[in-house]
């Protein structure tokens, strides 16, 4: 027993010492240097996205905290409130909510607006066929309507079925050529009915084939916008020809093929990759066939990298556009090559520059800034020219540059903001002379 106590004792002084120990924080050790390896040094993205960041300073600014930040407070909030549920049982019908519509609109400065109604109905009377009906109107300025019936035979085969007509008395013309002037802006209005049927094949990983044939029928007349002089009288004015085509209705059958390679992943997340696009369009003056007939056809190349992996994605591209006659009759102007509006150039009006020929090259920077929401920014140089860019050179170039935003998420139900500029050629100054702006909810005329 003698023996037994002091051992008590010291396994009690032990026990002791050890939680006071162990109140004591252990001082920490270095970290070794395992085979003296240094970082790693900073990946080729890494450095690149100081470039970005440095030039797009005003762009992040804008969409960080007019953008972002407004919609990190309002998302949350609605749903809380279960809004998105409410409105997509509001907008949505049947058991599986296949059906329904949406609102449509339209804000382009320079134009008229409109309003509208979009309806879909997916697996419409049986699996696979969808059903698309758009409309939108401005009271009695100007009206379009689309019917679509899309039949998805499987994953790799779609065919399609579409009707459209137009009615607007809006549409800007400048003259044609490379050195058009903004200050002759005059307008025009354009009846217009399409009818085509389409397939398509999709292979890869966002590559697709697509055939098409069609009707179209086309009637362009003196318009009216605001206090714009009419197309015929600032022809009149020798500021330009009276182009072909304005005032001699045509109705135009024509076959249309699109080849597009693209390695990147399908939208809303392409990432980087390489896009190819080639594509072709004959066609015929039914009314003055065989002396009227053209072919238009053109080519795009771009490559893209995502900078960080996180959908901040630096893209170049370079675009050409070539429209020929197949008889003695001059081409439509409505057929032409032309450049603006959600084709290259976007600083520009629809059809602001329009000739026998075009060519742009551009620069654009992606990035997200918020759920389904990306922001765009897109510097690019090109023009149009003559009979295969007949008389090019580097003076006749002009500028085009714009900032937006846009929905990749929402392909069928798209939104999109753009705010963009467009310059004289640089022979003249290249001063910044063309403004556009625009704010749509799947518009699509």
């Amino acid at each position: 027993m003698k023996r037994g106590v002091p051992t008590l004792i010291l396994v009690v002084a032990l026990a002791w010492g050890g939680s006071a120990l162990a109140d004591e924080p252990s001082p920490k050790r270095a970290v070794p240097d395992y085979g003296g390896r240094r970082p790693p040094p900073p990946t080729a993205g890494q450095v690149a996205m100081w470039v970005p960041r440095v030039a797009l300073a005003p762009a992040y600014m804008v969409t960080e905290y007019v953008l972002r930040w407004p919609l990190s407070v309002a998302i949350p909030a609605a749903e809380r409130a279960d809004l998105p549920r409410k409105l997509y049982d509001f907008f949505t019908f049947g058991p599986e909510h296949k059906a329904g519509f949406a609102p449509v609109a339209l804000v382009a400065f320079g134009f008229n607006p409109s309003v509208g109604v979009y309806v879909f109905w997916d697996d419409a009377l049986f699996d696979g066929n969808s059903m698309r009906l758009h409309a939108e109107a401005w009271p009695v300025d100007w009206f379009a309507g689309s019917l679509t019936e899309r039949i998805q035979i499987d994953r790799h085969d779609l065919v399609q079925f579409r009707v459209e007509a137009s009615r607007r008395p809006d549409r800007v013309f400048y003259g044609i050529g490379p050195d058009t002037l903004q200050s002759n802006q005059s307008r025009y209005g354009e009846d217009r009915l399409d009818a085509s049927a389409l397939y398509e094949w999709r292979f890869g990983r966002a590559s697709r084939i697509q055939t098409a044939v069609g009707l179209r029928s086309a009637a362009l007349s003196d318009g009216q916008y605001g206090t714009d002089p009419t197309l015929g009288r600032e022809a009149a004015t020798r500021a330009f020809d009276v182009p072909y085509g304005f005032g001699r209705p045509y109705a135009a059958e024509y076959n249309r093929v699109v080849v597009v390679i693209d390695t990147r992943r399908p939208k809303p997340s392409p990432g980087s990759g390489l896009r190819v696009e080639v594509q072709a369009e004959q066609g015929s003056d039914l009314r003055q066939t065989p002396a009227s007939g053209w072919i238009r056809y053109g080519a795009s190349a771009g490559g893209y990298l995502d900078l960080n992996g996180h959908r901040r994605v630096l893209g170049l591209a370079v675009t050409t556009v070539f429209a020929d006659p197949l008889g003695d009759r001059p081409i439509p102007f409505t057929e032409l090559a032309s450049l603006g509006g959600d084709g290259p150039m976007r600083g520009y009006f629809p059809g602001r520059l329009v000739d026998r020929s075009a060519a742009a090259a551009s620069m654009h920077y992606l990035w997200p800034i918020g759920p389904w929401l990306d922001g765009s920014l897109e510097a690019a140089v090109g023009n149009v020219w003559g009979e295969h860019l007949q008389a090019f050179r580097p003076g006749r170039l002009r500028f085009s540059g714009d900032i937006g935003v846009s929905s990749p998420g929402f392909s069928d139900y798209p939104i999109g903001c753009v705010f963009g500029v467009g310059s004289e050629t640089f022979e003249r100054g290249g001063t910044i002379d063309s403004f556009r702006v625009t704010l749509s909810v799947n518009h699509g005329f």
